[in-house]
């Protein structure tokens, strides 16, 4: 890895520097893993004791650690941003190739913007338009009259179906699939019947797609996912679904159709979200949370049962089942009691 002088860091994150300015970092690591030639940063006080045996050659804190540090320091308002910002600037992640490989299989009338780039085995149909610096990865299928904007990149086999649409600068991992049709069927007298999903996916700018993650396209409208979103692996987004910008949702969740998503909420991993009810701005539904109804108030929500003791969580198991015969003893004293006092 090429190095990177301790003082250009402090100059790229409006640091204050403390020790040798000429320090050579080549690297980012954790504060226990750190060794000579790395940069590492305290963020939590649960880790200031480890501070005087870590052998990083720099570490990034806040003013109020700097008495603790004995290596040379860059002094930030928020180090977790700071090493963020580094981790960026040293980035190991291989630049992709912007050529088009020669096994890659192009429509005649696909429009390709300047430098895009397309990998080995990688599958572009008709009328599709790819922007200026689109990479496209090996194996990926970019189905008929799809639009990708500038600076969009997909890594290997990702699939986007006939007629999605998405915007600039988004980065999708591999396995996505975006744009496959909805669960809509029709029951006719014990028959299964499809419904067409006519609808499209349409994604905003700068989203970011987890690795084979799912995201339907809609039945008559689309589907939307507005600016700024991430969303982590492995999550499934039904049809008409809409996520309001910069939400961001954690692996596995799953959201039946046409719910709506307000702008700035945090979906916690494995949560799951019904269908047909809206959920406004700046929620947080923490991991494995049951969505059933509408939220109207911004705040954190939560469901489910901590993990327990599996001897304790049969007791808690016992409870609940008979809470449904407690109930009614409950109030049968309290009827009781009522006549008892108003005698």
């Amino acid at each position: 890895m090429i190095g990177m002088r301790l003082s250009d860091l402090a100059q790229q994150l409006n640091a204050k520097l403390h020790g040798d300015e000429n320090i050579i970092i080549t690297g980012v690591a954790s504060i226990n893993n750190a060794r000579v030639g790395h940069i590492t940063f305290l963020k939590d006080q649960r880790f200031l004791s480890q501070l005087s045996s870590c052998r990083a050659s720099a570490v990034i804190l806040s003013k109020n650690n700097l008495i603790f540090c004995k290596v040379a320091a860059l002094v930030v308002e928020d180090p977790y941003i700071a090493y963020v910002k580094i981790a960026r600037l040293m980035d190991t992640t291989p630049k992709p190739s912007k050529n088009i490989a020669s096994g890659a299989i192009i429509a005649s009338d696909a429009i390709l913007g300047q430098r895009v780039g397309i990998g080995a085995n990688a599958v572009i149909e008709s009328e599709v338009i790819l922007g200026d610096d689109v990479i496209i990865g090996p194996g990926s299928f970019i189905g008929k009259k799809a639009r990708i904007g500038t600076g969009t990149r997909l890594w290997a086999n990702v699939t986007i179906y006939h007629e999605v649409e998405i915007g600039e600068f988004c980065l999708i991992q591999s396995g996505a699939i975006i744009g496959s049709d909805g669960f809509g069927y029709i029951n006719d007298h014990g028959v299964w019947i499809k419904i067409p999903h006519l609808g499209t996916v349409k994604i905003g700018n700068n989203v970011e797609i987890g690795a084979c993650t799912t995201i339907d396209r809609g039945t008559l409208d689309d589907t939307k996912i507005e600016n700024g979103v991430i969303i982590d692996n492995q999550c499934q987004i039904a049809h008409n679904v809409i996520i309001g910008a910069h939400t961001a949702i954690a692996g596995g969740v799953i959201m039946a159709g046409s719910l709506t998503i307000g702008r700035y909420c945090m979906i916690g991993g494995a949560s799951v979200i019904n269908g047909h009810i809206n959920i406004c701005d700046k929620v947080t539904i923490t991991g494995m949370g049951m969505v059933i109804k509408a939220i109207t108030q911004p705040g954190i929500y939560s469901s489910g049962i901590p993990v327990q003791p599996n001897t304790v969580w049969w007791k808690t198991a016992a409870l609940i089942m008979r809470i449904s015969n407690m109930n009614k003893r409950i109030k049968t004293i309290e009827e009781k009691l009522k006549k008892i006092l108003f005698l």
